[in-house]
């Protein structure tokens, strides 16, 4: 799979996203981020983003590792493999264990899952499979999660959304390991 739109270079995307793009990498343990490398190549758009982005993760009201759980349910049933891998390692850091990942996959009806787990993953099931939330799987939000949580959820499970679609759309290749990094 070749990337329909080609990764940044440092006089292309600017110093600022170069650079966040090559740190971001180390905490994620790989290479420069190919994802903000690529959305680099809109420098104003990209900045707008990070900041929206940033708000609802790592910024946002709900538990570390539930935002993780949100974003990779919606990567698996997006088949997003960039945003899986990538998330995985996040998750490791919130308290997501391998099992969790293995459930996760499996989805909100598998054993093990608080009850408060199982409502967000629906939740998650339900916006990705009709782009709304069914009255049940509502009134089970409701019953563990504030107003403001639920704003957010609907708002991260739509955003990861929207970035496997770019992520597919634009053919971004996964980040190389630390140590295979390519020279741009």
């Amino acid at each position: 799979m070749t990337p329909r739109v080609r990764p940044g270079r440092l006089a292309e995307i600017g110093p600022f996203t170069w650079l966040f793009a090559r740190l971001s990498g180390r905490v994620a343990g790989t290479g420069p981020l190919n994802l903000f490398l690529t959305l680099g190549r809109r420098p104003r758009m990209f900045h707008t983003w990070l900041l929206f982005a940033g708000s609802l993760m790592p910024g946002g009201v709900l538990p570390r590792r539930e935002s993780e759980l949100v974003i990779l349910r919606v990567a698996h049933l997006r088949s997003c493999r960039y945003e899986f891998d990538h998330h995985v390692r996040l998750a490791r850091r919130a308290g997501v264990r391998a099992a969790d990942v293995e459930r996760l996959v499996a989805g909100p009806s598998a054993p093990g899952w608080t009850e408060r787990e199982r409502a967000v993953l629906a939740a998650v099931d339900d916006l990705h499979a009709s782009r709304d939330l069914s009255d049940a799987t509502w009134a089970a939000l409701r019953r563990h999660l504030t107003e403001p949580e639920c704003v957010e959820l609907c708002m991260l499970a739509g955003h990861y959304e929207m970035l496997a679609t770019v992520i597919g759309a634009l053919r971004i290749e996964p980040d190389a390991p630390r140590g295979q990094v390519r020279r741009a």
